[in-house]
């Protein structure tokens, strides 16, 4: 895939889970576009390269409602990046909630959902897809207008509140090889400072104006 390096070991773990084992999982996915999308060599796009669109457009193209409805998942959180620790590295934020983790597989293989998909592989310059699952019982979520996202490779402290939810990462099904474990979203009204971080680091923070938010459902269904 040339946005991002599969893990083929957390892959394995999600296509092989036992139903007693298996269960919902929050995908996350963290996206830069390319300025231009680029459909050369995209398997399968023959008939459907529109030109002149961004990389953006394109994955607007991409979107995957239809699929996600018909196999149970729902997305729950979607939204523009206006603020992040590393200048220009995301675009955008998403999450979808899948009922197991075998779904998420198999949709991979799904006819409608490889027609729709060589729209993000035009678009997408590089992304991370992270399986998620909370860390902890949470309560609602009151409602905001941004959501910060904290990433990191170790653990962080504290626990759930009414404007923080805490998602431990499990795998990263897609990325650059760096391994991450736990991931941060705190609600918020106004765009916070944020501080710098090192591209390629072992953190990431991002600040995302809020498009679609039913995490709230999500994390207390």
């Amino acid at each position: 895939m040339r946005y991002g390096t599969i893990d083929f070991d957390y892959a394995a773990d999600l296509s092989t889970r036992e139903p007693d084992a298996d269960g919902p999982v929050f995908m996350v996915n963290f996206m830069k576009y390319r300025e231009s999308a680029d459909y050369d060599g995209v398997k399968g796009a023959e008939g459907a390269t529109p030109a002149g669109i961004s990389g953006e457009q394109a994955d607007d193209l991409y979107n995957p409602t239809e699929v996600l409805h018909k196999i149970g998942a729902e997305v729950m959180f979607f939204g523009n990046v206006v603020a992040q620790g590393s200048e220009g590295e995301w675009d955008r934020m998403g999450i979808v909630k899948y009922a197991t983790r075998r779904s998420f597989i198999d949709m991979q293989n799904r006819r409608d959902f490889k027609e729709k998909h060589v729209h993000k592989e035009a678009g997408m310059l590089y992304t991370i897809v992270m399986g998620t699952t909370p860390s902890a019982t949470h309560a609602p979520i009151e409602r905001a207008n941004y959501v910060v996202f904290e990433l990191t490779a170790a653990p962080q402290s504290g626990g759930p509140d009414a404007r923080t939810a805490r998602l431990a990462v499990e795998g990263t099904i897609m990325g650059d090889g760096r391994r991450w474990g736990d991931l941060t979203m705190r609600w918020t009204d106004e765009i916070p400072a944020v501080p710098a971080r090192d591209k390629g680091g072992d953190s990431i923070t991002v600040v995302a104006k809020i498009s679609i938010d039913r995490m709230g459902k999500g994390l207390t269904a």
